[in-house]
């Protein structure tokens, strides 16, 4: 079974710095690609960043400069450095992996991410 198990999660103040991890099991990790999502409270959930096999990120617009996406693929972890953290970017936090082979998507559970005073 698929397994991608988030943590890193909490409570911060604006300005301020998170790091989130996920770490798969079940999947050929390295040749999977990995991203994050977000679901802001009362909105749908929408793309923040990615990393291929072959570590090409891409990141949305809104994130640029001040989150940066990486892997380990020692440790089967995908991971999201959040810095200068505003209180816009309250969401839920979700894992995602597309296996290269398949094509099938798994997704973690969430982890919330509230930034607030």
């Amino acid at each position: 079974q698929v397994q991608l198990v988030e943590s890193g999660g909490g409570l911060v103040q604006p300005g301020g710095s998170l790091r989130l991890s996920c770490v798969a099991s079940g999947i050929m990790f390295r040749d999977s690609t990995m991203a994050w999502y977000r679901q802001p409270p009362g909105k749908g959930r929408e793309f923040v960043a990615s990393i291929t096999g072959g570590r090409i990120t891409n990141y949305a617009e809104f994130v640029k400069g001040r989150f940066a996406i990486s892997r380990d693929n020692a440790k089967n972890t995908v991971s999201l450095q959040m810095n200068s953290l505003k209180p816009e970017d309250t969401a839920v936090y979700y894992c995602k992996a597309q296996m290269l082979w398949s094509g099938s998507v798994s997704w973690g559970q969430g982890t919330q991410v509230t930034v607030s005073s």
